[in-house]
């Protein structure tokens, strides 16, 4: 059976592909698949805040997102609207032997190209206690 989408306008068409291709970038990410999570990317995409790396382009990207650790994502929620996707979820990396689990809840802030490449990518982060702050069991 065909659906019939004549009545989407050029911008919804690539708004609603752009979630898809941002879903997919959870996917390829999680599954280790960098060259798969490249393709999603526009040749000049800017990707800030996620891992300790910047990057600008393509191949700067994949580069940075091969040398963070292997975890999952749990998405939570996905808003798009024109060229903008937002995400909201929770990143999980796997406790291994030497290394202790994490997890960190964060917002993606997503910017799509014309074609529904990603164009832009900017992640925020919740942490429970502010890095290099220790809790405290009393009270000021």
């Amino acid at each position: 059976m065909a659906s019939d989408i004549s009545g989407i306008t050029a911008s919804a068409a690539t708004t609603a592909c752009g979630v898809d291709h941002v879903r997919l970038v959870y996917c390829y990410l999680d599954e280790g698949e960098f060259d798969g999570y490249a393709s999603l990317l526009d040749e000049h995409v800017q990707v800030r805040g996620v891992g300790a790396q910047r990057a600008s382009g393509r191949e700067e990207a994949a580069h940075a997102a091969r040398a963070n650790p292997l975890g999952r994502h749990e998405l939570h929620k996905v808003i798009a609207e024109l060229d903008s996707v937002v995400v909201t979820g929770r990143y999980l990396t796997p406790g291994g032997r030497d290394a202790e689990a994490a997890h960190f809840d964060f917002a993606d802030v997503f910017t799509i190209s014309d074609d529904a490449l990603v164009l832009s990518q900017r992640r925020f982060y919740y942490l429970d206690e502010p890095p290099g702050r220790a809790r405290s069991s009393t009270s000021p």
